[in-house]
């Protein structure tokens, strides 16, 4: 197969005169090294009319204006000063490319690219790089960005089957899962974090649940336990829980996650919010819900006997470190 070139002024010249000559186009592409598309494509970009003859410099003025016409678009800013100015003038007041050929075509009747607006910023002008507000690099596509970065922050979560095998075992306290327990709509929400092995629970309240509110108080709680008793987080995977990053790094603890929709692979969690949905109903309003009324579920669970403890209370064996018998 014939690598794509350009047809220079003398390929024009001998197409001109075999063409004169009767010759076809297999037989002229043949001659002239070129593929038979390529002449077919020459003969109808650089004639003036389908029917008409060809003529090798009508055809060089022709491909010569083809070529002006689109330098022309991409130097569209520099060409027209008045265009440049205003370009120049709204970006230095921070209006973002796509605003600004929204206001032109709006006010001005001038159709302009964003792009456009773009490439004179990356090849002519550089130093206005620094008034759009994505200045690490060049301009991303607008969309599948956003799949593409959670594709990557999912990639980064270890799962709950990559955990040490001592946690299936329940033999040491300091394992937790946590999750949240949703109020009434707007009204708040309480963040729970159980241990696996005493069952024992912190609740704390939340007016909104969201990745950062949950970090503070992850981030606070568990800097109250002792080091030895904090080893491992197991979330769901809730936006809720995206500052898992910095709440590993603060509290010195491994964090994994569930896979989606497998709320069974977080069976002591999702039990304890059962017990505690006993004071929080579902579908209840937690808007008069205060610090003194959950730190009272919290003590009641906690000091509550458990068949799986062998009727030890969750306290006893997380803070007075007693051991099943």
């Amino acid at each position: 197969m014939r690598s794509y070139s350009h047809f220079t002024q003398e390929d024009r010249i001998m197409l001109s005169m075999l063409i004169n000559k009767g010759f076809k186009q297999v037989e002229i592409a043949r001659e002239i090294n070129k593929s038979q598309s390529a002449i077919s494509r020459e003969l109808n970009r650089n004639r003036i009319d389908i029917g008409s003859s060809y003529h090798a410099g009508v055809a060089k003025r022709m491909y010569m204006v083809r070529q002006i016409k689109a330098h022309y678009c991409r130097k569209r800013i520099v060409n027209d000063k008045w265009l440049e100015k205003y370009i120049v003038k709204h970006l230095k007041l921070y209006w973002s490319p796509e605003q600004i050929v929204g206001r032109l075509r709006k006010n001005y009747d001038v159709v302009v690219c964003h792009e456009t607006i773009y490439q004179y910023i990356y090849k002519q002008r550089s130093d206005l790089k620094s008034y759009l507000r994505c200045k690490k690099g060049r301009y991303r596509r607008r969309y599948g960005t956003r799949i593409r970065e959670k594709q990557r922050e999912e990639a980064k979560k270890k799962r709950i089957d990559q955990r040490p095998n001592i946690i299936e075992q329940r033999i040491r306290v300091g394992d937790f899962e946590g999750d949240t327990i949703v109020g009434k709509r707007s009204t708040g929400s309480l963040v729970t974090h159980v241990d696996r092995t005493s069952r024992y629970v912190y609740i704390d309240y939340v007016i909104q649940a969201t990745a950062n509110n949950i970090k503070n108080i992850a981030i606070s709680r568990f800097n109250s336990i002792p080091k030895q008793k904090r080893h491992t987080i197991t979330y769901d995977n809730g936006k809720e829980f995206n500052g898992y990053e910095r709440i590993a790094k603060e509290t010195k603890t491994s964090i994994y996650f569930a896979y989606p929709y497998h709320s069974w692979e977080r069976g002591t969690n999702e039990n304890t919010n059962g017990l505690i949905r006993q004071f929080f109903p579902k579908k209840s309003s937690f808007k008069n819900t205060t610090k003194y009324k959950v730190q009272y579920v919290q003590r009641l669970l906690n000091s509550r006997p458990r068949k799986c403890l062998n009727y030890l209370t969750p306290y006893e064996i997380f803070i007075k470190n007693m051991h099943l018998t």
